[in-house]
């Protein structure tokens, strides 16, 4: 079953979003994209087979698989499901089937990236952050990682020149968007248009954690007064 989160449909430009649940033993049959696409497991196991040659994704591990690269999706596990973020270089992407790679071909162009492996960086207090896919990773008009916040933690209000996608993938999170104010969990997913003013905070007592997409090749972020967040200020249109 897939689910669109960021897309077209809704105004995004330049990339989407959604989520595949795979039922135990399922399977995306071989297929290819005609721009990027980065898969990263949510929960559960995935076997991810490109052009042949295979690997195993644990949550929060990361594959991204060039434009025109047959790849395909399997749940492995019969007995439990799988969930897995997807992010592609197109509001509008096509999926095109393909036959099957019965031996694998060497010397691949898709880049693994492992959860466990991607360094960590502090963006703000309390505000953990990996970079999963970006152009020094190999994608190719998006780039996008896992975020981890420890309660009371926030990013500064900011803009991006892109557009952007912000799933939360575990507790909950509180997203000011241009004075607008919305509570998220359970894979609820904000679209946060260009150079709109927007935050993310958690005013739990537990962590919170996202996984955020943006319509360019590497992170960028202009971080601006909090009253543009807050609504206390108007931001220029």
């Amino acid at each position: 079953m897939l689910r669109s989160f960021a897309a077209r449909d809704i105004g995004a430009t330049g990339f989407s979003t959604g989520m595949a649940t795979f039922e135990g033993g399922a399977e995306l049959a071989y297929h290819v994209h005609e721009v990027s696409e980065a898969i990263t497991v949510l929960a559960g196991a995935a076997r991810v087979l490109v052009e042949g040659r295979s690997y195993d994704l644990t949550p929060f591990d990361c594959a991204h698989i060039p434009a025109g690269v047959a790849h395909s999706v399997v749940n492995g596990a019969p007995d439990s499901g799988l969930f897995v973020h997807s992010a592609f270089a197109s509001s509008q992407p096509v999926r095109k089937f393909v036959p099957d790679y019965p031996d694998a071909l060497p010397g691949g162009p898709e880049t693994i990236v492992r959860f466990g492996r991607a360094p960590v960086y502090e963006l703000s207090a309390g505000a953990f952050f990996r970079d999963l896919f970006a152009r020094r990773l190999g994608s190719v008009g998006i780039c996008g990682g896992y975020g981890l916040f420890e309660p009371g933690a926030s990013l500064p209000c900011h803009i991006h020149d892109y557009d952007e996608s912000i799933t939360i993938v575990s507790g909950e999170a509180t997203c000011l968007v241009q004075g607008h104010e919305y509570q998220l969990s359970g894979y609820d997913t904000a679209f946060v248009p260009r150079r709109r003013p927007h935050r993310f905070i958690n005013r739990s007592s537990t962590t919170m954690a996202m996984i955020w997409v943006y319509a360019g090749d590497e992170p960028d972020r202009e971080i601006i007064d909090s009253g543009y967040c807050s609504g206390a200020l108007v931001w220029p249109e």
